[in-house]
């Protein structure tokens, strides 16, 4: 359960929703909306008394506790260590001990296994990608919010992802994407924000609602069969 009540800052106005533990959320928005900021917010990044996770308050929480119950998934890979090889990454992904089992199967699962002695630093933009997803799946917090969780990914690694999200492999999952087909074949709960404000919120179904998409979109974006196209 997730839940947050009237939060303001420079760039997000009056947010509130709540969460239940069985819903899955996508947060869509066009460039500058605040996604990205409500990430961190969400997850203490930003720190704040607005946010509840399990009807604990987040900023109130130890810092274990916190790690066990949020992940953020940052939209870029940054490491401190640039010597520091896929295997030591996913090592330390573990919030606890490592277990060898989990980590040959996520390594193998995400085709990562050839890279395990190489450095980070070296891996392509969409190999650090799935090194990002390998990560939050050995994390295996509570919840995992993904920011631009399919950037630089070509369109089978996309199908990959799509099947890892439908599967139990992580828990609970927040997903901030601009890919909208994928958000539509998802199927999770919809947030949208405009210019820092909640625009909409519910479910997937009511939001790709063709009225609900010519309000959003301005006949930009409609719903042919089960796809999602933009009109030029």
């Amino acid at each position: 359960m997730l839940e947050i009540k009237n939060y303001n800052n420079f760039i997000l106005k009056d947010i509130s929703f709540f969460l239940n533990n069985d819903e899955n959320l996508l947060i869509l928005g066009e460039n500058g909306a605040g996604k990205s900021t409500l990430a961190k917010v969400l997850s203490n990044l930003i720190a704040n008394d607005n946010v509840k996770i399990f009807e604990e308050s987040l900023s109130k929480i130890s810092n274990k506790e916190r790690v066990e119950y949020i992940n953020y998934i940052p939209p870029k890979f940054e490491i401190f260590d640039e010597f520091m090889t896929v295997l030591e990454f996913l090592e330390i992904s573990f919030i606890d001990n490592i277990d060898e089992n989990k980590l040959k199967e996520v390594l193998n699962l995400l085709k990562l296994d050839k890279f395990v002695k190489k450095s980070c630093k070296n891996l392509s933009s969409g190999e650090k990608q799935l090194l990002l997803i390998a990560s939050a799946i050995l994390h295996n917090a509570k919840i995992t919010i993904f920011d631009e969780l399919t950037a630089n990914l070509d369109i089978n690694r996309v199908k990959d992802i799509f099947n890892i999200l439908n599967s139990n492999l992580l828990n609970q999952k927040i997903i901030i994407t601009h890919n909208i087909d994928f958000a539509f074949a998802l199927n999770y709960k919809v947030l949208f924000l405009k210019d820092g404000k909640i625009e909409f919120y519910g479910t997937n179904k009511e939001f790709f609602e063709d009225t609900n998409l010519e309000k959003i979109y301005n006949k930009t974006i409609k719903k042919v069969q089960n796809h999602i196209v933009v009109d030029l």
